[in-house]
């Protein structure tokens, strides 16, 4: 039987990408060891009456090399209730803005004192509430004791869980070493992401926000904007040298 591995830093209240990819997931590894980078680990999109906004997790002391689940959050400042009050703005009428705060709520019930513990909260919380990952299996790379770096590591954790699928997404056609996957009889797929359009306030449709705009236009209907594929790396490959 195939076995679908998807290895992926944990991110804040993520697009509705990263939702597919738990959709079509066995397993899912959080991989929060690793360095933090620029990207969606500590910040998401919005879209509000006035354009794209940031909500932005303020962390104590970011220096270089820090890792995505040692990088402690800030709270000097109420930056809870200021992402909150955002989101209140910009869905104010929507039809299901409560149940996305409801969401959004329910990930601050108990503190989070790192990223990567906020990051791994909000993906569970919104996959919840999508329906999706019911049957994934959750994981986190820092308790498996498996040492390495890039492809190799990758590998080992996919080979680890009893993988016969890696799933990433595009980024990694610049570094992924398919030839090592394949020599151990893992076959590599990408995500060829489709997020149906949905009637979205504030100007022309983006997937690319927070899946709480799904969730605050759709309801429990929100599920249904998830229509991403998986295809092979060599057809991920040719479509970007297209």
């Amino acid at each position: 039987m195939e076995k679908v591995v998807v290895i992926s830093q944990s991110m804040y209240f993520p697009w509705c990408g990263l939702l597919d990819q738990v959709k079509n997931a066995d397993v899912f590894v959080h991989y929060d060891d690793v360095q933090l980078s620029r990207g969606f680990y500590s910040r998401v999109q919005a879209k509000t009456p006035n354009g794209i906004k940031w909500l932005t997790v303020p962390l104590q002391d970011r220096h270089q090399g820090r890792r995505i689940d040692d990088s402690l959050i800030s709270y000097s400042e109420n930056w809870i209730e200021k992402h909150r009050g955002i989101l209140l703005t910009s869905y104010a009428r929507a039809p299901f803005l409560k149940d996305a705060l409801q969401v959004f709520d329910s990930v601050f019930v108990e503190r989070k004192e790192t990223l990567g513990q906020l990051g791994r909260a909000t993906i569970r919380a919104c996959a919840d509430y999508f329906g999706v990952g019911a049957d994934t299996q959750f994981l986190e790379s820092s308790t498996m004791g498996i040492g390495g770096a890039s492809s190799q590591r990758l590998l080992d954790i996919t080979s680890h869980v009893g993988g016969s699928i890696y799933l990433t997404g595009h980024g990694a056609l610049n570094y992924l070493d398919h030839e090592l996957f394949e020599k151990q009889g893992i076959e590599v797929r990408y995500m060829n992401y489709h997020i149906s359009e949905y009637p979205q306030r504030h100007g022309p449709f983006t997937p690319y926000v927070t899946c709480l705009d799904a969730i605050a236009h759709l309801g429990r209907d929100c599920g249904r904007v998830l229509r991403s594929e998986m295809v092979s790396w060599k057809d991920a490959a040719a479509a970007i040298e297209r």
